[in-house]
């Protein structure tokens, strides 16, 4: 059996090009507690926010999962000059690169680092801490429809 690619660590250091939060379209998922975390920065109910700044989209399970909305140009709507929540930003924005997929395999690892100038560059992440972030991305698995109106009821989906 072959060692893993990052058994010895990876190299990452964020260069802040927001590269990974602009120009391109994609989905940031929320997680009940990523959806906690970030409305601390606004003054705003659950409702409010999710009108203002989410949108429901069609998950690979077939249900629909709270995301943050793109402005037109494909920039996160939280981005403004920087990331306006960096303090709560989502699970998934806080464990970039560490992702499963970029994981599987050392090509997959390479070709994104074509795109962020921050991999491969840096800050050596040893294998624990690897791990941890990988399975922090795992775990935090975005709130559904379903789930939020359980929890917070009807009028705020």
């Amino acid at each position: 059996m072959s060692e893993c690619f990052f058994a010895k660590g990876l190299s990452f250091s964020c260069k802040q090009c927001s590269h990974c939060c602009r120009h391109e379209p994609g989905f940031v998922y929320l997680s009940k507690n990523d959806l906690t975390n970030i409305l601390q920065s606004f003054n705003l109910n659950i409702s409010e926010f999710i009108q203002k700044y989410c949108r429901w989209v069609n998950y690979y399970d077939g249900s629909e999962v709270l995301c943050l909305q793109e402005k037109d140009n494909y920039d996160c709507i939280m981005w403004d000059n920087g990331c306006s929540v960096y303090s709560q930003r989502p699970v998934q924005c806080r464990t970039y690169p560490f992702w499963n997929f970029l994981l599987e395999s050392k090509q997959n690892w390479d070709e994104e680092a074509k795109e962020c100038p921050g991999i491969n560059t840096g800050k050596l992440h040893n294998f624990d801490e690897i791990m941890r972030a990988q399975n922090e991305y795992s775990r935090n698995v975005p709130i559904t429809k379903e789930q939020l109106k359980s929890l917070f009821g009807e009028a705020d989906c």
